[in-house]
Parts: C-alpha cells; sequence; structure tokens
C-alpha cells in the first residue's frame, strides 16, 4: 500500500531509467520521455537516464534516492535491474526480481497459473521445427509460436496455414530463445490494469491487423482502445478478481497489466503480465487510469508513492 504525499521533496532526487539494451529500447524512451515530464509538471526532481548496463551498474555512486525504473523487455523488466538497484538500495516501483524474472517468462508464468487451476491457453514447449508442425496437428490452425521471454510481441506469429510454420519458428527462436506454441483463442482481446493492489478498468482491444503486433500496439493509429469495456458491472468484477489472482500467484506487486483473451462464453483466457507496461501516447495503463480518476501525472506521481517506505527521504 502506498504512502500518500503531497510534496515533491519526499521523493527527493529521482532518476528515471529508461532505453536499455532490449528489443523494446525504442517504446522505452517513449514511455521514459513521457515519465520524465509528467513528473517534472509535479514539482519532482527528476533525471532522465538512457541506460546501459554500465550507467545501472554504477547507479548507486550518482546520489539518486529512488529510481523510476520504465526499461521494457530484457534487463529491465526480467528481474536483472531490479536486482542491481536492490543492491545499490535504490527504491523502484514494480515487482522485485523473483515476480519480474517470473513474469517475463511466459512458459513458467501458464505452468504456475494452470498449477492453480487458472485458465490459460494450452501450450506446448518447441525445441525445433518438427516440434513446431506437431502443435499445428495438436492445436489446429490458426495457433499461436512466440517466444517464451520477450515482450511487445517480439517475434510472435498468428500461424493459419502448414507453409508459415517454419517461418514462425525460426521468428520466435532468433538468437536462440525459447519457444513455445499455443492453443489459438477465438475472441476479443483484453487487458486488466492492476495499480497498488487494484484491478483497474478493463480495457476492450481491436488491433489493426491479425493481434495485438508490435506494430498495432506502437505504430499503428488504426487499433482500437475500448475503455471502458462494455462489459456488464458483474462480469467486469470476476474478470477483475482473477486477473487480481493471476497477478499475485505470480508475485507481482506495485503496478503491471494482465493480458487475456474472452470466449464467446465469456470465459477468460490469461496470457501474460507485463509488469513494467508501456507509458506512450498508446499505452494501456494510463488509459485505465484515466477513466479510474487519475491523470497521466497523477499516475506517474501514484508509482513513485509505492517507493515510500523502502526509504523515505523525509
Amino acid at each position: 500500500m502506498r504512502k500518500l504525499v503531497k510534496n515533491p521533496k519526499a521523493f527527493g532526487r529521482v532518476a528515471v531509467l529508461m532505453g536499455g539494451w532490449s528489443a523494446e529500447r525504442q517504446v522505452s524512451l517513449w514511455s521514459g520521455e513521457g515519465v520524465v515530464a509528467a513528473l517534472k509538471e509535479k514539482g519532482v526532481d527528476v533525471t532522465a537516464v538512457d541506460a546501459d548496463k554500465n550507467t545501472v551498474l554504477n547507479l548507486g555512486a550518482q546520489g539518486y534516492d529512488r529510481v523510476f525504473n520504465i526499461m521494457h523487455g530484457t534487463g529491465g523488466e526480467d528481474g536483472t535491474v531490479q536486482a542491481v538497484l536492490d543492491l545499490h538500495g535504490l527504491p523502484y516501483p514494480g515487482s522485485g526480481v523473483l515476480a519480474s524474472s517470473l513474469a517475463m517468462d511466459k512458459l513458467r508464468t501458464k505452468r504456475i497459473w494452470k498449477a492453480e487451476g487458472l485458465p490459460t491457453p494450452d501450450f506446448m514447449v518447441l525445441k525445433n521445427a518438427d516440434d513446431a508442425h506437431e502443435a499445428a496437428k495438436r492445436f489446429g490452425y490458426p495457433l499461436i509460436i512466440k517466444p517464451a521471454a520477450d515482450g511487445s510481441s517480439v517475434g510472435v506469429s498468428k500461424v493459419k496455414s502448414v507453409d508459415q510454420v517454419d517461418k514462425a519458428f525460426a521468428d520466435a527462436l532468433g538468437d536462440d530463445r525459447v519457444v513455445i506454441a499455443e492453443e489459438f483463442i477465438s475472441g476479443g482481446e483484453y487487458t486488466c490494469p492492476i495499480l497498488d493492489g487494484v484491478a483497474l478498468p478493463i480495457i476492450r482491444i481491436e488491433p489493426d491487423g491479425e493481434f495485438y503486433d508490435f506494430n498495432a500496439k506502437y505504430i499503428s493509429d488504426k487499433t482500437s482502445y475500448h475503455c471502458p469495456a462494455g462489459l456488464e458491472a458483474p462480469h467486469e468484477k470476476i474478470l477483475q478478481q482473477i486477473c487480481a489472482k493471476a497477478f499475485d500467484l505470480i508475485g507481482c506487486k506495485d503496478w503491471g497489466r494482465v493480458d487475456f483473451m474472452m470466449d464467446a462464453q465469456g470465459k477468460p483466457w490469461l496470457l501474460e503480465i507485463n509488469t513494467l507496461p508501456g507509458m506512450t501516447s498508446h499505452s494501456l495503463v494510463p488509459m485505465s487510469a484515466k477513466v479510474s480518476g487519475l491523470s497521466y501525472a497523477d499516475l506517474c506521481w501514484a508509482l513513485l508513492e509505492t517507493t515510500l517506505g523502502q526509504g523515505d527521504v523525509g
């Protein structure tokens, strides 16, 4: 539970950690620019830090009191930077080392959800292209082939025919990533942001294209978002409870986003957790927060508040 404050001096010197070395570097820079501008508007003593590995390792010697980490993807979102910040004694909004690492790994996340009885599409680990063809026989077409541990739909394919299988596997494998196939759920795409233990209004997504890929997320202006999502209130509450449980089971805290599909019967099928969601002009957590009464700047402030008590400045 965050500590509510009014004085920006309570945060001390804040570094907004952005950029990094993942496939999501550009998205992280866009997110970071927005966060920096919002916190400056609120009077916070904030510094933009375009991070590389050396910068992160030496952050503790720069005189910062806390860090707003918005480095999406590998390094920034998988527990690596969280471990370094913990060693530096620098508080930050978001999940810690274990939860960040688990949530980044869709395979292990899905295994935990399945073991705990939460709904998630059936899946199969693919060691080679032959496994991918076996998965196609098992799940039928279309199916999803994707890396187990990358973000922003990097390397994800919706495979609709046998002639697309080999390329989809190669795209997902990349530089030797773990690859999974997933049963395709026909239905609507939704996401439920979580802020400080509270499930925010659900967003319904109408992607520009076959599914909610990188282009639909960050480039296209034709992707449509609906918040409120148009769900009956009792149904939305049930979905929010499922998403909050999915978030808690992985050990996540402070903020994040749970993505799911919903079939024709209204049943959710959990896809993944984003522990450091985008904060760009196209991003979904700010959209949902706005519907619940929080402006973008208020949201950034609320996220910083979660760090107070981890090492208050005064």
